[in-house]
């Protein structure tokens, strides 16, 4: 199960890596936004807003270094420091959410998309922990 698992989160943090490089190309993109839909569903509008920097780096490249750490930990099976960088992974994730959904009323295929996917990591880090725990204690 555990090599299974890491596979698994090593292919999800790789996914999470190219969505997060694609919003990092949308924030530098001068030119029309390609992801735009309509008027709920523009990537240029949430990528050069102000929220798409944090601390006067984007949001985007966070992204990309933290699905790095969570390849690299999957890699190492430090179970227990995925759950948590991913937890806060997942946190920052909705809190971004909630201002695209709340102050900005625009969303961005990419963040949806990374909300997807670190929650889907953190999901596996949970049944990567737990599983072997139960299996043990059953045999």
């Amino acid at each position: 199960m555990g090599t299974n698992m890491k596979w698994l989160i090593i292919t999800l943090a790789l996914l999470g890596v190219i969505v997060a490089s694609l919003a990092l190309r949308e924030h530098y993109n001068t030119g029309a936004s390609p992801c735009r839909i309509d008027d709920k569903w523009d990537c240029g509008v949430v990528n050069h807003s102000s929220y798409a920097v944090f601390h006067r780096i984007p949001v985007a490249l966070i992204g990309i270094g933290g699905y790095l750490l969570l390849g690299g930990l999957a890699f190492a099976r430090a179970w227990k420091y995925l759950l948590a960088a991913a937890f806060l992974g997942l946190l920052f994730s909705l809190y971004l959410t909630r201002i695209e959904a709340s102050i900005l009323q625009v969303w961005c295929i990419y963040c949806v998309s990374s909300l997807g996917i670190i929650s889907l990591i953190v999901v596996s880090s949970l049944i990567a922990i737990l599983v072997p725990r139960r299996a043990a204690a059953q045999g």
